[in-house]
């Protein structure tokens, strides 16, 4: 059985010299939900931009059992959906509709597997009633709901979330929170919000300085909370 994902060795330093990753080594399972949390400037964004091809580093990097380098781009990115921070970055077109086929459609799909590709992953964010709207008339947490939709349309196997629930209202908040939580995929969260780490994912992985520097039971190293503080993290 095959790895979701796997980094071996991987360290990664900006063109200007600053090194923003070192020797980070980790492994995740099919259907396992996990969340990687950390201070600013711990290296989360800079190592989940590692797992589609976007940044390449020393050392080794392998999604869905294929490794991650540019022959095989287009299976990695098929398998595994990167849902950015902003749903702007992922929100393009005239409509609901045209941003969720657009995955679909570049895969080659025939016109009536992409309308069902389309229904599904609109059903599956609870917005099916949204398909023919604009999308940028849309609030931030509808905006979050079409941008998860546009990945899930490509049927990845692996999710990858850059701080979901970022700029949310409560309600907006708790709703995404269900919302992932229904979703039966492998998901790799990045986020700095503890509570919806303590509610819904059983695994955590703290980066700081770009060195990974705790991988284990979410509440286990929830109640640590000398490494909590060490780390900048919040005990929720």
């Amino acid at each position: 059985m095959h790895h979701s994902i796997e980094i071996k060795n991987l360290s990664f330093s900006y063109p200007d010299g600053t090194p923003a990753l070192h020797d980070i080594s980790l492994s995740i399972t099919p259907g396992e939900k996990v969340a990687l949390v950390g201070p600013n400037g711990a290296g989360k964004s800079t190592l989940i931009l590692h797992l589609n091809g976007i940044l390449s580093g020393q050392g080794s990097v392998r999604v869905c059992g294929l490794e991650v380098v540019k022959e095989n781009l287009s299976r990695v990115r098929s398998c595994l959906g990167l849902v950015f921070q902003s749903p702007e970055d992922q929100l393009f077109s005239p409509t609901v509709f045209d941003d969720v086929a657009f995955g679909p459609l570049y895969q080659g799909l025939t016109p009536d597997e992409v309308l069902q590709n389309v229904d599904q992953a609109l059903e599956a964010v609870h917005m099916l009633a949204y398909k023919k709207r604009v999308s940028h008339h849309l609030s931030v947490g509808e905006k979050k709901r079409i941008a998860i939709a546009t990945v899930l349309s490509m049927h990845p196997e692996v999710l990858v979330l850059d701080e979901p629930t970022g700029g949310l209202d409560p309600r907006s908040r708790r709703s995404l929170i269900h919302l992932l939580n229904e979703l039966p995929l492998t998901m790799l969260v990045s986020t700095h919000d503890m509570l919806l780490v303590r509610e819904i994912i059983p695994r955590m992985i703290v980066l700081d300085e770009g060195r990974l520097v705790a991988d284990g039971p979410t509440l286990t190293l929830m109640n640590d909370s000398v490494m909590l503080e060490t780390h900048g993290l919040e005990r929720p």
